[in-house]
């Protein structure tokens, strides 16, 4: 599951993992930091633009797993059309971060370092459920956790 883009100007927020109901609402797997996060997102899709997405609520407190209903999707077998349609925002509407917070996908085509030099350049990020991982562009994977950013030099330090 690709949680960045090379085209960073559309952030991959989430993506439609299965039908809720019989009504036409949907499960929606968050990529964001907390899942109420996409209450105040204008979705997009290449099946439906931004107000025709309404999140409803978590599925449970500890989840990253929102409900949600878009407009037009009204029984089981047409929220079952959207399975695994990916759910983006526009990079410019997300807010600004402080000087020690970045964005993931700003850190794509940073080079990777280790033990004092540089073993290939970030291609994309994934997360399976154990973390992030690096995806190089020599296609070797590593750990995200405990990684230093460098946003200056535009270099990410693994061990």
């Amino acid at each position: 599951m690709i949680l960045a883009m090379s085209d960073n100007k559309k952030i991959l927020v989430g993506k439609i993992v299965a039908p809720q109901g019989i009504r036409g609402d949907v499960r929606v797997q968050t990529y964001t930091t907390t899942p109420d996060d996409l209450k105040k997102m204008s979705i997009l899709s290449d099946k439906f633009t931004g107000p025709d997405f309404k999140f409803i609520r978590r599925l449970n407190p500890n989840s990253d797993v929102i409900i949600a209903h878009i407009n037009g999707i009204d029984d089981r077998d047409s929220a079952e059309q959207l399975r695994n349609t990916e759910l983006f925002v526009m990079r410019d509407t997300l807010p600004e971060l402080r000087n020690d917070e970045y964005y993931q996908t700003d850190l794509i085509g940073f080079g990777v370092m280790r033990a004092g030099a540089i073993i290939g350049r970030i291609e994309c990020f994934h997360n399976f459920g154990g973390g992030d991982i690096i995806e190089l562009d020599n296609g070797e994977m590593l750990s995200f956790i405990g990684a230093d950013v460098n946003i200056q030099n535009k270099v990410v330090m693994v061990k």
